[in-house]
Parts: structure tokens; C-alpha cells; sequence
């Protein structure tokens, strides 16, 4: 009399289990997961910026304020400057941003600019960075062609090898070449500290410590 019984509630239970089994899990699926190529297709979509100044104290003549704004979608690279190439000078510029490495991470941007003011001219450069473990390698140049004056074509460039014990600070080497302002020597060369914050980087530069007449460079910038 009991068996009849026993069996027709073990076929209910085990049917309650098989119905109840997939709807507690394949939800709970779908929400964690998030498919690679959407991520992939998200992040070329995103724009990323950046805004930086500089505050150059000169020994022999006025200082000068040098900001930099730029503009990433993939890779498509924009970027705009003043009182770089020479004071009261604009450059207007768009690259192509390529990168790889993984231990080795690498990033390369060819560019080609516009520059307008008391200097004129067109101007190819690029942006180069190298990154090892707690290294790193930075560099950026640019031929300007004249194109009032030949004789003011000139090779701009400024170049940073610095390490970083933990992440928020950094010293180093930099070395710059420029006619923004009048300097004893071609090849400028210097020390770097930099401090960062979140997404805010804080760095001072001290040029030409040989000369007797230091050149100070006071960086803040941001990125978002």
C-alpha cells in the first residue's frame, strides 16, 4: 500500500528539481558574463583625453606658460599645442596610434601637424613609448618646415627615461632640443620627479644643472 505511494511523490520531486534547475542557473550566467568582442568594440568606440601645462622659468628670460591637449578614439590621435614650437605658436596635429607587447609594451604614433604664429610651417613627428617592468622610455619629435623661412626649419624634440619603484612615483632622465627659447647649449639635459595622483600627474624638471643657470619646468597634468 505504501510503495505505490513512495513512488508517485519521488516522480513529483524529481520533476519539481529538473523544472527548477535552469532557471536558477542560466540567468545567473548570462549577467557575469560580458562577450570579448563587445568589450573590444566598447573600448575602440571610447574617447580617451588628456590635458597638460607646463611652467618654464628661465634664467635669462621670461617665463612662459606651454599647455597640450589631445584626443584618442582607436587610432585616431589628435592633439593640439601653443608656445612649443616658438611663443605665440600653435600646432594642430593628427596621428595613428599603434601598440603591442606584453612584457615589452610598446606604443607608436606617426603624426602630421600644422603650425601657425610667429612660427609657420608643416611639421611631421611622431610619439614613442617603451615600457619594461618599472621602466620606461618616452620620446616625441618633430621636423617643422618653415614655410616663411627656411632657415627656421628646425628638429623639435623631448625625450624621458624614468623608473618607478610604486606606482605613484617616478624619477629619471630627460633631454630636450628647442628654439621655443634661447639656450647655451643645442641639447638640453636634466632630471625628472614625478608624483602622480588618481588621474592627476605632477612632475618638475631641472635643465642645464652644469651651467651654473638651471632651467625649471613645472608639469601638471590629466587624463580622462
Amino acid at each position: 500500500m505504501r510503495t505505490p505511494g513512495v513512488i508517485a511523490l519521488a516522480v513529483v520531486l524529481a520533476g519539481d528539481n529538473a523544472l527548477a534547475g535552469p532557471t536558477t542557473i542560466a540567468p545567473d550566467s548570462k549577467a557575469t558574463n560580458t562577450p570579448p568582442a563587445l568589450t573590444e568594440q566598447t573600448d575602440e568606440k571610447a574617447w580617451s583625453f588628456s590635458a597638460s601645462i607646463s611652467t618654464y622659468i628661465l634664467p635669462n628670460d621670461r617665463e612662459y606658460v606651454q599647455p597640450t591637449l589631445t584626443a584618442d578614439r582607436g587610432w585616431l590621435h589628435l592633439e593640439t599645442r601653443y608656445d612649443y614650437e616658438n611663443l605665440e605658436t600653435g600646432s594642430a596635429w593628427v596621428g595613428y596610434n599603434f601598440s603591442g607587447g606584453k612584457k615589452l609594451e610598446w606604443e607608436f604614433t606617426p603624426m602630421l601637424g600644422g603650425v601657425f604664429g610667429n612660427t609657420t610651417g608643416i611639421a611631421p613627428g611622431y610619439k614613442l613609448s617603451l615600457t619594461y617592468w618599472k621602466f620606461e622610455l618616452s620620446s616625441e619629435g618633430e621636423f617643422v618646415f618653415d614655410t616663411g623661412n627656411s632657415e627656421g626649419s628646425f628638429f623639435y624634440t623631448w625625450s624621458e627615461l624614468s623608473v618607478s619603484p610604486v606606482d605613484w612615483f617616478r624619477f629619471g632622465l630627460v633631454g630636450q632640443r628647442t628654439r621655443a627659447y634661447q639656450s647655451d647649449v643645442d641639447i638640453q639635459r636634466g632630471l625628472l620627479v614625478g608624483f602622480s595622483y588618481k588621474k592627476i600627474d605632477f612632475t618638475t624638471y631641472v635643465f642645464n644643472l652644469d651651467q651654473g643657470k638651471p632651467t625649471w619646468v613645472f608639469s601638471v597634468g590629466v587624463s580622462f
